[in-house]
C-alpha cells in the first residue's frame, strides 16, 4: 500500500513520553505524527496495568504494528528494576558463564537471562528490549560502558549475544544489537559528546564488527552509535549520519536485512555536530530505518516536519523516504504481527520475580566476585 509523505516521516520515528499517562498535548501530536514506535523509560512506569495501558493507548494512536521498546540490559541499565525487580548485568553473566564453561562445558546462563527479560518486557507489555550490548570491553571505555560489555573478545561478546539473542526470539520479543560499528574504543559519552574512536578499519573490521558480522541475522534491529571513526573512511561523521557505516558497510559489506535504528537523536553526540532537523534526515540518507527520538515533543515535532520538508524540496529524498517506510512498514509487520501476551496475574508477577532474584544468586555463585560486585546496580545513575 502507498504510504504519503507525512505518513512516511511519520512512521520512521520512535519516540518518548513524558509520564505515567498521555497528556492531551501528546495525544494531539501523536494522532499528527503516528510513529512507528515508543519507547518507555522509568519515568514512564510504575505497574504492569499502567504501563499496559499508555503502551495500549499511545500506540493506537500510532502507526500499525510498532515497535513498544524498552532498555532491558539488566545490571545499570533496566527499565523493570523499580516495578519487578534488579537482574544480574550482562557482564557478570557472561564472566558466570565463562566461568561455569570451563568447569563443566556447559554454559547456560546467557541464556537464561534472555528468557527472563523477554518474560519481563512481555508481562509489562513491551515488544522490544533494546539489547544486548555487544560493544568490545576495552580499557578506553570502562567508565563509561561499565558493565554492560560482555567481554574483551568478538568471540566471549558472540557466545554471551547468540544464546540472550536466541533465547528472546524463542518468546517472541525483539532483540536489538548495539552500539554498531562498535563503542569499546569511546573515551568519552556520547550522551554528551562526540567521541573520536581512535581506532583503524583493519581493528574495527577485524574486531568490533565481528558479533554483527557473525550474529547479524540474529539481529532484527541494529542499533548506529554517535561517535565518529576518523582513522577510517568514515572519518568525523558520527556512524548514526555515515553512509559508510550503514549502507555501505552494514548493509551492503556485512550484508544487514533488518531494521537500522539510530540511537537517541536528542543525545549530545549527535546535537553536537548536526542540529536534530539534519541529523534526521542525513540518517535516512545513510539508509536508517528508525530514529530514536526519547523526550521532547518539540525536537520529534521538528525533525517530524524537516523529514517532510526535505522531501517536498527533494525529489531524491522523498524516493529514499518512501521506500524506506514501505521497506520498514513490512519488517515491522513481520516482527509485531502478534498481539500482546494478556496481563499476568499478581501471583505470575510474583513468581517471575523470583525466579529473577533466584537467577542472581545463581550467577553470583558462578562469578568471581570481583567480576559479579556492580556498585551501580542498586540505585544507577541513568542517563535518559
Amino acid at each position: 500500500m502507498a504510504v504519503t509523505i507525512r505518513e512516511a516521516a511519520g512512521s520512521l520515528l520512535v519516540v518518548g513520553l513524558g509520564g505515567t499517562e498521555l497528556t492531551a498535548l501528546e495525544r494531539a501530536w501523536l494522532k499528527l505524527v503516528r510513529p512507528g514506535g515508543i519507547i518507555l523509560f522509568r519515568r514512564n512506569i510504575a505497574d504492569v496495568g499502567q504501563t499496559r495501558a499508555l503502551l495500549n493507548e499511545a500506540t493506537g494512536l500510532a502507526a500499525r504494528f510498532g515497535a513498544r521498546c524498552v532498555d532491558v540490559e539488566g545490571g545499570t541499565v533496566n527499565r523493570l528494576r523499580d516495578a519487578l525487580a534488579p537482574i544480574a548485568s550482562a557482564q557478570a553473566v557472561a564472566a558466570a558463564d565463562r566461568n561455569q564453561s570451563a568447569k563443566s562445558g556447559k554454559p547456560a546462563l546467557a541464556r537464561k537471562h534472555g528468557e527472563l527479560i523477554a518474560q519481563a518486557v512481555k508481562a509489562f507489555g513491551f515488544n522490544t528490549t533494546l539489547a544486548p550490548v555487544v560493544d568490545l570491553t576495552l580499557p578506553e571505555a570502562t567508565d563509561v560502558l561499565g558493565s554492560r560489555t560482555t567481554g574483551a573478545t568478538a568471540a566471549d561478546v558472540i557466545a554471551y549475544a547468540r544464546d540472550f539473542l536466541t533465547a528472546l526470539a524463542a518468546l517472541g520479543v525483539v532483540g536489538c544489537g548495539k552500539h554498531y560499528p562498535g563503542l569499546g574504543g569511546a573515551t568519552g559519552d556520547t550522551h554528551f559528546v562526540t567521541p573520536a574512536i581512535e581506532r583503524n578499519w583493519e581493528q574495527i573490521w577485524n574486531e568490533d564488527t565481528v558479533p554483527y558480522r557473525e550474529l547479524h541475522k540474529l539481529m532484527p534491529m541494529i542499533m548506529t552509535n554517535h561517535a565518529a571513526y576518523p582513522k577510517t573512511a568514515g572519518k568525523n561523521i558520527p556512524a548514526s549520519a555515515s553512509r559508510f557505516w550503514i549502507a555501505e558497510t552494514l548493509r551492503k559489506k556485512i550484508g544487514y536485512k533488518g531494521i537500522v535504528f539510530s540511537d537517541d537523536l536528542e543525545m549530545g553526540g549527535i546535537l553536537k555536530f548536526l542540529p536534530v532537523e539534519q541529523a534526521a534526515v542525513e540518517a535516512i540518507r545513510a539508509g536508517s530505518d528508525l530514529l530514536e527520538i526519547c523526550h521532547s515533543a518539540e525536537l520529534i515535532l521538528r525533525t517530524y516536519e524537516a523529514l517532510i520538508a526535505e522531501a517536498e524540496r527533494s525529489s531524491a529524498f522523498r524516493k529514499v523516504l518512501l521506500r524506506t517506510a514501505q521497506e520498514c512498514g513490512r519488517k515491522r509487520a513481520r516482527l509485531y504481527r502478534a498481539r500482546p501476551t494478556p496481563r499476568p496475574t499478581a501471583k505470575a508477577l510474583e513468581s517471575l520475580r523470583g525466579k529473577i532474584l533466584a537467577f542472581n544468586d545463581a550467577v553470583a555463585a558462578q562469578a568471581n566476585a570481583a567480576a559479579v560486585v556492580d556498585p551501580r546496580a542498586a540505585n544507577p545513575a541513568e542517563a535518559v
